[in-house]
């Protein structure tokens, strides 16, 4: 095209102008016009990134499927992995591409879920009765499908639908659309999933839903949304994954600023970010972190394969990412990349996907995530004609109930029993115990990686980590400390591989007498060891935070659990030695044990949830490392 309206002036004329993405990014009053020739690759690694000056090089399409590559299950719909070679770029003022996009209305036909809100709700049952219920993880995220045919040309539909986007919505990260010729994506996403800037990672957790209504009880209603304990501990429990994933791809892992009230046309959302310094390649930070927790659960692992068990159809693009590779001036690799939520897909025959979710958690109701996937589906719906456009709030622009000073102090409020760790700036060296500094530690990951948060504070304890998944191969006599780490499923399963394993590992350090900490699931094995009877809880505590006496001391720690070990006396005899418990008094929970050589945890001092924890950590460590240090090869260090 000679010139950037040339492209939408062949669209009016019933033309194919080839491959184009128009973007806005949130805050600024330009539309990118990115075009290029469209390919196919198999891996995020073939995603080309080739040297030259700054500006973009390449836009990739990602679907849920390609979670594959960190051997994960899925539902495999084999849609591909596409991606835009940048090959023109023209910046567009925002003013001008609306005068030119066009207004007519979108029409469309035989809209319907592909799962009705009784079966949605079934589904969602199951999922808290057979799942969280049984110990399978903290939450997770089930989609549905609404399906519709769109009248007339799908291109200009959808160029139709971007100006209503661009109009009327406010507050999202990302609102695009991207035609590859065999697909179109159209939408409005409110979640940066991450990004790489001047050597900075940045993610940004989104979750709980508020609905606006348009009336005078609004900012009563927004503030009774803020304050319920759901919505709080569903923040915490994706603040807490996203965390996961920034201890793999930051040197330090995330520090986290906020939360935020992000404000859009339909809808009210809470929000983190988290931002850490890396030097990771950007293609290897994106297979790291697929996905955000927000639309697939935790842990995520695990998520996924609940996922596979109760979606009926693969997610296609839904959950995934879009993805903008790059250079800045110095040559370096930049990455932006939001999630693919509220957006719809329409293929050249004009069938339309609009797919949404719902995040399930313990506090969870049948009746509030079907209504919740509705609210969510709003905003695209309404710019496709499906549903009835935002209720004005104020004048334009709206007033921000952000600004309002009661908001902001509910949500500082949210900080106040969350770990500083993870909220301060750090100082190196402020936190290293005596007696550390040159022993070394292995982290036994049991499919939950928290681990990589517990590597990190291990390391601001001074210890050397390394993290080995429970099926790597490995010796561990090299080590100063072993630790066993979280998990989900049932511990009592006696012929499940991976508790095997790791009731093989505790056991050998305890024959050799060798110092080990276990954490949550860990520490339910080893409780087992020891002879503790071990019980699953009527209510999961997943995502729970609470004040428990360890050992005398009260202590404020968070919970991802639903078994835990029981036992009547504080102190019991055991082949290892004696061991003393720190129990409830109400139901005889041990929240935690320590022994001549280890230790044990039910709860997650890693987690953003213990305010307490790294206190925790280092006092069971002072036990645990008051020995002479090893070698590599398992000797006692001389001198």
């Amino acid at each position: 095209m000679n010139h950037p309206y040339d492209l939408l002036a062949a669209v009016a004329d019933g033309g194919d102008p080839g491959p184009f993405v128009l973007l806005r990014r949130e805050g600024i009053d330009h539309v990118d016009l990115f075009t290029g020739p469209v390919h196919v690759a198999d891996r995020l690694a073939d995603l080309p990134l080739p040297e030259g000056g700054p500006g973009p090089r390449t836009l990739a399409l990602v679907p849920y499927r390609q979670i594959a590559e960190r051997g994960f299950e899925c539902v495999d719909d084999g849609v591909p992995l596409e991606y835009l070679t940048v090959t023109g770029h023209v910046e567009l003022p925002l003013a001008d591409l609306l005068a030119a996009l066009p207004t007519g209305p979108v029409v469309t036909g035989d809209a319907a879920f592909d799962i009705d809100d009784e079966e949605y709700a079934r589904v969602v049952e199951r999922v808290l009765a057979e799942e969280i219920g049984r110990g399978e993880g903290a939450n997770f995220v089930i989609h549905r499908t609404l399906h519709a045919t769109v009248q007339g040309a799908p291109l200009g539909a959808a160029l139709a639908a971007l100006g209503r986007l661009l109009r009327d919505e406010r507050g999202a990260y990302w609102t695009f659309l991207v035609h590859t010729g065999t697909r179109i994506l159209v939408g409005a996403s409110p979640e940066r999933h991450v990004s790489v800037d001047d050597g900075l990672v940045m993610m940004n957790p989104i979750s709980g839903t508020f609905r606006h209504t348009g009336t005078a009880a609004e900012r009563d209603g927004l503030l009774r949304f803020l304050r319920d304990p759901k919505e709080v501990e569903e923040l915490y429990m994706v603040l807490d994954e996203e965390l996961k994933m920034m201890a793999g791809v930051a040197e330090h892992g995330g520090q986290v600023v906020g939360p935020y009230l992000k404000e859009m046309a339909h809808l009210a959302h809470t929000e983190y970010l988290l931002a850490g310094r890396g030097t990771k390649d950007v293609r290897e930070v994106l297979r790291e972190t697929m996905f955000a927790p927000t639309v697939t659960g935790s842990p995520m692992q695990n998520a996924c394969r609940v996922i596979a068990r109760h979606e009926r159809t693969g997610r296609r693009y839904y959950s995934g990412v879009l993805a903008l590779l790059g250079r800045d001036a110095e040559g370096r690799q930049t990455l932006d990349a939001p999630i693919l939520i509220r957006t719809a897909e329409i293929s050249p025959a004009g069938q339309l996907r609009v797919p949404v979710g719902a995040t399930l958690v313990r506090h969870s109701t049948a009746a509030g995530e079907v209504a919740e996937t509705h609210a969510k589906a709003a905003g695209v719906l309404a710019a496709l004609g499906l549903g009835p456009q935002a209720a004005a709030v104020g004048p334009y622009p709206p007033v921000r109930l952000a600004d309002d000073p009661e908001i902001r102090a509910v949500l500082a409020a949210r900080n106040a029993p969350l770990a500083r760790f993870w909220l301060d700036q750090r100082v190196p060296g402020a936190t290293v115990l005596p007696g550390a500094t040159g022993r070394r530690a292995l982290v036994v990951d049991g499919e939950d990686t928290f681990t990589g948060m517990l590597a990190h504070q291990l390391r601001a304890l001074g210890l050397a980590v390394d993290v080995r998944p429970w099926h790597t191969p490995g010796q561990d006599e090299g080590y100063d400390l072993v630790v066993v780490g979280p998990g989900p499923g049932d511990p009592g399963a006696v012929d499940e591989p991976k508790m095997a394993a790791l009731r093989g590992l505790l056991t050998r350090r305890l024959d050799a007498g060798r110092p080990t900490l276990a954490v949550c699931l860990g520490h339910q094995l080893l409780s087992g060891l020891l002879g503790l009877t071990l019980h699953r809880r009527t209510a999961p505590y997943q995502g729970l935070q609470r004040e428990v006496s360890l050992f005398g001391v009260p202590r404020r720690v968070g919970f991802y659990s639903t078994f835990t070990a029981r036992a009547a006396t504080d102190r019991i005899g055991s082949p290892y030695g004696p061991v003393e418990l720190a129990r409830d008094p109400q139901d005889g929970s041990v929240h935690a044990l320590r022994g001549p050589a280890f230790a044990g945890v039910q709860f997650h001092p890693e987690s953003v949830l213990s305010r307490d924890g790294l206190a925790v950590l280092a006092e069971l460590l002072g036990q645990l490392l008051a020995r002479p240090a090893v070698t590599a090869h398992g000797d006692p260090v001389s001198g």
